[in-house]
């Protein structure tokens, strides 16, 4: 994806779960409008490797390993941000993950801990330590699922972790909303990625998961970018405490 668009020219935007799938998608989606670039992941290598791409389109780009379930490593991620670039524009709470159980009965403590720990707890409190670093007119994304509002016994912990985002975005639209920060989600629905290609791996699953949508395909990684720069540009600047579903069309 290529564009002569800089919106968003001068930001410095932190992605978790940036090196793959929607992360790496948005990444990259923002440095081609111009933003600097902070790439956090749990493992680093991969993180540097999305970080030269950015760095091709013509900004700064930070790799940082981050497992934002880990309340000391939030932090350090945010003191490096700082340190490097003197502040934090944008965040976006894009880390998650999404094991299963075959009943209630078999979901075990630390799966669920796990679950509620990087795709609520993170989120959390990275979006408190970097809010402290924001000017007026910062953005915060947090990048939640259908699934919180259509949940089934297969996505139980998930679903509800993503519940919990959803519900933690409207209280971040209100607490930092004196600061001049807006906080908006995403509820996604079924995109081309690693973790779907794994939970779908034949062509029949696909097709399946395709039908759901009334668009009748499964989304590319890119095509979260749009809603993403529409979330932390100034084109909406009156939208706070919103979650916009991109899904094709599931009803």
């Amino acid at each position: 994806m290529s564009t002569d668009r800089k919106e968003l020219e001068g930001k410095v935007a932190i992605i978790t779960g940036g090196s793959k799938g929607l992360g790496r998608a948005m990444a990259l989606g923002f440095a081609e409008r111009g933003a600097d670039v902070v790439i956090a992941s749990r493992k680093l290598t991969p993180c540097e490797a999305v970080a030269r791409e950015a760095r091709r389109r013509g900004v700064r780009a930070l790799a940082v390993s981050c497992h934002v379930g880990d309340w000391a490593q939030c932090e350090t991620l945010v003191e490096r941000t700082a340190s490097e670039f003197g502040r934090i524009d944008v965040l976006v709470n894009n880390a998650g993950i999404a094991p299963v159980a075959p009943s209630m009965k078999e979901i075990s403590e630390v799966l669920f801990d796990k679950t509620i720990g990087v795709n609520l707890k993170g989120p959390l409190r990275l979006s408190a330590l970097a809010a402290e670093h924001m000017r007026p007119g910062s953005t915060i994304v947090n990048i939640s699922s259908l699934a919180s509002v259509r949940p089934t016994p297969f996505t139980t912990v998930y679903a509800c972790a993503k519940a919990g985002l959803n519900v933690l975005t409207a209280v971040m639209a209100q607490e930092f909303a004196p600061k001049g920060i807006r906080a908006n989600g995403i509820l996604c629905g079924t995109f081309s990625t690693d973790s779907f290609n794994a939970a779908a791996p034949n062509d029949e699953a696909k097709a399946i998961a395709a039908r759901a949508a009334v668009l009748n395909r499964v989304a590319d990684a890119d095509e979260i970018v749009g809603t993403a720069v529409y979330l932390v540009s100034e084109a909406s600047g009156y939208v706070t405490g919103q979650m916009i579903r991109v899904d094709g069309g599931i009803f």
